[in-house]
């Protein structure tokens, strides 16, 4: 305790009284803390996706937090408990959303996977303890093991007509498919249970439990080959899943961004016709005049030789780290530049990741002896010195590593409130904060950073088109090939990634908004002389993973209302 007092003793003396950043704890930090580990261990219990029993009782898990939240004397908060209790509302409305989501999707697949409460059962009836009885296990085994070649067939010509192989079939035939190697993993570990350890048991089921595994294993290829459309050997189709403006505007909602879609794509394109016209520039300066795509094509040509990246990224690190020092732009303690370690992306990953990837492990992508000729050269270019110069930074000081490191020791609870608006945002923000202080050495750094730059913009504009009805994934590869000059592998990957449901659908605009959202809070709070840049600097990050518009509202020392809306119009020219 005696620690804990110092600290933010130290927090208050460090920062001007102008900038009213709170010294003491959050009131409901111990409370958020809680429903997060009382949510997991339910989640650990309840593992099975797409159970109705997980549904159920996670939204009485819901209701009963949400009445606890309600309860709480909210007029007797201070700065950071408010916060605390806007987000927690927040984040139990968003999850029963999400609940909500997941049935009706349910309801969508049930044609195509019609036995998932067979096997769903099966597991619950063990989790509760219950004792199988052999024999009609292996009945309802045999059952499903029909059931399933049954399907198959339906799916398989010349047996049976086509099905219907519409884009919406494809998409919910894909999320089936998704939920068939669910299934299957959920049945695998429900046998092991017994098997071996019960003799009467395997005796029965041994044989019928290894027809459902095959059944399941083809069922799910021929929905992949005649309904997906997925070729042997070849990589899953970009179908995506496209949710539509109402649910659009619902996510940004949640995500406390007071913009609709439409007008997003218009600071979008703004930020690119920006990163544009500078690109020209430096172009001009390069002597390719306003061709700036030749410009491009020599910065992409100074590719270091195989085997020597690791090197290269290792040096950018550093540079970069000691530039922010010498600045006095943030703190870096001493531990996080000492635990940063690399390692190498494999083929298989690259395909979804063709750049890097960051944060206390530093994940470099470049070709490997194994790859094709073409796929090495583009990993070759694709990762150049000036391209990777902002992502080293992007990726590790001051960007993601740094924020990590700091937001799991301070406001650590907000984990539970953690948005790609603030955790993509911020690595962003660093990229624009550099430009303006001078970090690219002359145009070719500067064609590299705007390549970056461009590519935020763009991730925009094309995952809001896909998710409005607009743009097709194949668009959206080649608007990344022509207008950011991408190289059509990477691009293909960067959109594969996009759209192969890993990601929720606003995490692609989060780079940009989110980097606007602090650029716009750096004005406010630095260029107005409230604050210096490592007082800014150290107090966001101290204030844990949420939307930006709260680290603003906790900044400036602002008691939120208990009918709080996001109102904040952040952008600004860039």
């Amino acid at each position: 305790m005696i620690r804990l007092f110092i600290g933010l003793v130290a927090l208050a003396v460090a920062l001007p009284a102008s900038a009213q950043v709170p010294s003491a704890p959050s009131e409901l930090r111990d409370t958020v803390t809680r429903y997060s580990l009382d949510r997991d261990a339910l989640l650990r219990r309840y593992q099975v996706e797409y159970s109705p029993a997980r549904r159920d009782r996670l939204r009485g898990f819901l209701t009963e937090w949400h009445g606890r939240l309600a309860a709480t004397e909210f007029d007797r908060l201070e700065v950071e408990g408010r916060i605390d209790w806007l987000l927690h509302g927040n984040a139990i409305r968003r999850e029963a959303a999400q609940l909500d989501l997941e049935e009706r999707r349910a309801r969508e697949a049930a044609g195509i996977v019609p036995f998932v409460e067979t096997i769903m059962d099966l597991q619950e009836s063990r989790r509760r303890m219950e004792t199988p009885v052999p024999a009609q296990v292996s009945a309802t085994l045999a059952a499903l093991a029909k059931q399933l070649d049954s399907l198959r067939k339906a799916v398989e010509p010349p047996a049976q007509p086509r099905p219907d192989t519409s884009r919406a079939a494809r998409i919910v035939a894909l999320r089936s498919v998704g939920l068939l190697e669910s299934l299957q993993r959920t049945l695998a570990q429900w046998y092991r249970y017994y098997a071996g350890y019960d003799p009467i048991f395997t005796w029965w089921n041994a044989d019928p439990y290894r027809r459902v595994d095959s059944a399941l294993t083809q069922y799910g290829r021929a929905l992949r080959r005649h309904v997906v459309g997925q070729k042997e050997g070849e990589d899953e189709p970009i179908i995506g899943d496209p949710i539509g403006a109402e649910a659009l505007k619902a996510e940004l909602a949640f995500e406390l961004i007071p913009y609709g879609p439409e007008e997003l794509v218009a600071i979008a394109e703004r930020e690119f016709a920006w990163s544009e016209g500078e690109m020209k520039r430096a172009s001009r300066e390069l002597g390719f005049g306003d061709d700036w795509k030749r410009a491009l094509e020599r910065v992409k040509n100074t590719y270091v030789e195989p085997g020597k990246q690791a090197d290269l990224v290792r040096d950018l690190a550093l540079e970069a780290i000691a530039f922010v020092e010498s600045r006095d732009l943030v703190t870096v303690p001493p531990l996080a530049k000492e635990i940063w370690r690399m390692e190498m992306l494999s083929p298989e990953q690259q395909k979804v990741s063709p750049f890097f990837l960051g944060g206390e492990v530093f994940r470099v992508s470049y070709p490997t002896d194994a790859m094709a000729h073409e796929d090495k050269l583009m990993s070759l270019r694709g990762n150049n010195p000036h391209f990777s110069r902002a992502v080293a930074h992007h990726e590790l000081i001051p960007g993601h590593h740094l924020q990590g490191f700091m937001s799991r020791r301070y406001n650590a609870h907000r984990a539970e409130f953690a948005t790609p608006f603030c955790t993509e945002g911020w690595a962003l923000y660093w990229e624009m904060l550099l430009w303006d202080l001078g970090f690219p050495r002359g145009p070719e750094d500067r064609v590299g950073m705007l390549f970056w730059r461009m590519h935020r913009s763009a991730r925009i504009i094309f995952s809001l088109r896909f998710h409005l009805g607009t743009m097709t994934p194949q668009e959206a590869i080649d608007f990344l090939v022509d207008r950011v000059g991408h190289e059509r592998a990477n691009a293909t990957a960067e959109v594969r990634r996009s759209f192969n449901g890993s990601y929720p659908p606003l995490y692609q605009i989060a780079y940009m908004i989110g980097g606007l959202q602090f650029r716009a809070l750096h004005r406010e709070l630095v260029t107005s002389g409230r604050m210096t840049n490592r007082e800014f600097h150290d107090a966001v990050l101290q204030s844990g993973n949420m939307p930006v518009e709260m680290i603003r509202a906790r900044l400036l020392g602002q008691r939120l209302p208990r009918d709080f809306r996001p109102a904040w119009r952040f952008e600004g020219r860039p």
